[in-house]
């Protein structure tokens, strides 16, 4: 009996050992609080780090007045590493309407990003029962007036009509702004109106490219060109956990060129490779038959002998779609969406209609300040 006891205890002993080995981090910090809680996140995960949740190990220090921070037990591996004030002490970090930290952060290797943060840029690597000193600046990630970007970005829109073999590609300024409750990407604008970094109302707004001009097939000649316009409406926006988010807007042509709208439902997963922030999208559309009829049918007065008259009513159509922002530098990135639209069978009944999907694809390269 007294040999498994003693077994017992080695093994007790052991397992006590384990969890209190591991390396030691001892973060100066430069510009830390004159008073306050300091919040440490160790991440050793590319997906979470990302979205700034479901870290590691998390530690909570009351500020010191030297500035030096000691953290222990951690993991041997590449890890990254996250200092935020608390400053309301709600044993959160603070976020605004679209997800950018309100509240103070630094991050290892003095990593400063201007998008999705990239694990391999504020990664290093730790071994097992070695002391790291990690120095960190901390700074308001938004500033005072929030993050810009300006560059130049590419809308296209392939073409579905009967005996067309040509693209609509536009070129177009490709601003960008993150403030606290604004979001401004290319062609889209979001303004936060009620809720949280979670869940929360908008309202939004999109360029919408024409579908066609006449001149691109036979079968449109005396329809008139389409014409571009801007979609406005509102939203919600539910940014789940593990970067799953759930997207519904409902916009109207508010010009006035169509006379209808659309509302869409997506699903969303966000991944991070190196620095590269991607993520693959499913959504389903509705278009009113003002839009859909504008897009895709055949009004009675120009009606012929090989195009009859079609009115396509409201209808639905489905989008699959991947995109990605690749981190060039802190202050450049690439930005890329593609999507393919599968159209309604309403859509594919038209006379004027060939192919029964549209691919459409986004692309902009913009410098952040």
């Amino acid at each position: 009996m007294s040999v498994v006891k003693c077994a017992v205890g080695i093994v007790v002993a052991l397992l006590c050992i384990a969890r209190v080995s591991g390396a030691e981090l001892e973060v100066q910090l430069k510009n830390s609080p004159l008073r306050g809680v300091l919040v440490f996140q160790v991440y050793d995960n590319p997906d979470a780090f990302g979205d700034f949740r479901s870290p590691m190990v998390e530690t909570r220090l009351a500020v010191s007045s030297n500035g030096v921070y000691r953290l222990d037990r951690i993991p041997a591996g590449d890890i990254a590493l996250l200092v935020y004030v608390d400053e309301n002490e709600n044993r959160a970090l603070d976020r605004t309407f679209i997800g950018i930290p309100k509240e103070p952060i630094g991050l290892s290797n003095n990593y400063r990003p201007k998008g999705p943060p990239s694990f391999q840029r504020a990664s290093f690597a730790v071994s097992e029962d070695g002391v790291h000193r990690v120095d960190i600046e901390l700074y308001d990630v938004l500033g005072e007036s929030g993050q810009w970007g300006l560059g130049i970005g590419v809308i296209g829109r392939s073409s579905p009509y009967v005996g067309s073999d040509s693209s609509v590609v536009q070129v177009i300024p490709a601003i960008t702004y993150f403030g606290e409750r604004l979001q401004w990407v290319g062609p889209s604008l979001r303004y936060g109106l009620l809720g949280s970094d979670r869940f929360r109302l908008a309202v939004n707004a999109s360029y919408r490219v024409g579908a066609y001009e006449e001149v691109d097939s036979p079968i449109l000649m005396g329809l008139g060109d389409r014409e571009n316009t801007l979609m406005a409406g509102v939203g919600l926006v539910y940014d789940g956990p593990n970067r799953f988010d759930v997207d519904f807007r409902y916009q109207h042509d508010v010009l006035d060129r169509i006379g209808g709208g659309e509302a869409q439902l997506s699903l969303s997963k966000g991944f991070q490779t190196g620095n590269l922030s991607w993520g693959p999208s499913i959504g389903v559309n509705w278009l009113s038959r003002g839009l859909a009829n504008y897009d895709f049918g055949v009004p009675g007065w120009a009606a012929t002998a090989v195009r009859p008259a079609y009115d396509v009513g409201s209808t639905v159509t489905v989008d699959v779609g991947i995109g990605g922002m690749f981190e060039i530098t802190e202050h450049w990135r690439m930005v890329l969406n593609v999507s393919a639209e599968y159209l309604g069978d309403e859509i594919k009944a038209s006379p004027i209609v060939d192919d029964g999907y549209v691919f459409k694809s986004f692309a902009a390269l913009t410098y952040t300040f």
